[in-house]
């Protein structure tokens, strides 16, 4: 593999590359540079090389993302190189990696969780307002059908448009035009890019629930490289990893994706996984939610539940150094939280919504 590549310096001395890939954006590069910071202080001796590329994503910039129907648009360029070992692990962010992963890789790390709620951020002339605020039939920028779906809803007196490109595109569109009032972006992303004073709300979850993963960053590896398994697995946060697992076997067990409206909200607390889950209709109108919890203390696992092992991969995560029985228990609340919406009849909602979006 291409991490075993070596490098002599001038005194003679070999040391270990490992190529890190990243998509080109600011803020991919912004968030990469915090992960090989990370690793180059645990490992001064190994020399970290990034390579940039561009997705499909990135380059497709005059559809909406649930309208490209393709569910690796972020990533697929990254794991080509994974898969021929330009790079020896890629640096993502976790929302935009399906709950399946291509056979042979798998994410080794899932880093502490940033802010995971949206943000509003508003054309100069709107300055200080919020939503609600807003007049009458102001345009709201968004790409997601999740962010649009529970917007509606809570603001009815708001229009929703489509918004595409990275960050710095999206904030050049908004400021420099007069299309849109607000748009909706990630606080995670807002923040990593040290704009936080552009934020003017955060949306809590009884306004608009999150994506799945959304603030984590992933760290995906070849499933067959044991070290650089082990190298990536410190960086592991056990209770956002924990909060990931649940909220990705939910989405999984829902068939859900970016075509759809489902949104999440967990939180960790007292050895406890607390989790929302919804769906929605592309209007909000239709909507279900439950919320469900399970145990995540190792004082009262059974023998058996102590020797699960940490190295089976779960929706796609493999979490060294994070308790087995823990992350089994975060992937049945996921399921059992799909299934209780299910019941009540979240596949209806949800295929209603795929084939309204199809036909847009």
């Amino acid at each position: 593999m291409s991490g075993k590549t070596n490098l002599q310096d001038g005194d003679g001395r070999v040391s270990r590359v490992i190529r890190v890939g990243t998509r080109k954006s600011q803020l991919a590069r912004i968030q990469t540079d915090s992960i090989v910071e990370k690793l180059k202080g645990l490992h001064p001796d190994v020399n970290f090389e990034i390579v940039a590329m561009s997705t499909t994503g990135d380059k497709i910039l005059d559809t909406a993302l649930s309208k490209i129907g393709e569910k690796s648009l972020f990533t697929k360029e990254l794991e080509n190189a994974l898969e021929k070992n330009e790079v020896d692990l890629v640096v993502h962010s976790l929302k935009d990696l399906p709950t399946v992963l291509p056979v042979g890789f798998t994410i080794g790390a899932v880093l502490k969780r940033e802010n995971p709620h949206d943000a509003v951020v508003l054309h100069p002339k709107n300055k200080g307002k919020r939503l609600d605020a807003l007049v009458n039939k102001s345009v709201i920028g968004t790409s997601s059908l999740r962010r649009a779906a529970q917007l509606k809803k809570r603001f009815p007196h708001l229009e929703f448009k489509d918004i595409r490109g990275n960050l710095n595109t999206r904030l050049k569109k908004l400021d420099e035009k007069d299309d849109f009032s607000a748009i909706v972006l990630a606080a995670a992303g807002l923040r990593r890019m040290g704009w936080e004073n552009r934020i003017s709300q955060i949306l809590g979850p009884e306004d608009c629930m999150y994506a799945v993963g959304q603030g984590a960053l992933a760290v995906e590896v070849r499933a067959r490289d044991r070290d650089i398994l082990e190298m990536v697995s410190v960086l592991n946060d056990s209770d956002t990893v924990l909060s990931c697992i649940a909220e990705r076997a939910f989405l999984k067990h829902l068939e859900g994706g970016c075509s759809v409206p489902v949104a999440v909200y967990t939180e960790v607390k007292n050895s406890q996984v607390y989790m929302t889950g919804a769906v929605f209709s592309l209007d909000g109108s239709d909507s279900l939610k439950e919320t469900m919890q399970t145990s995540i203390s190792s004082d009262n696992q059974t023998e058996e539940q102590e020797k699960v092992d940490e190295k089976v991969q779960r929706v796609g995560i493999t979490a060294l150094k994070v308790s087995g029985a823990a992350q089994d228990a975060a992937v049945k609340l996921g399921v059992d939280l799909g299934n209780l919406l299910l019941s009540k009849g979240a596949k209806e909602i949800l295929t209603v919504a795929r084939q309204l979006n199809d036909a847009r």
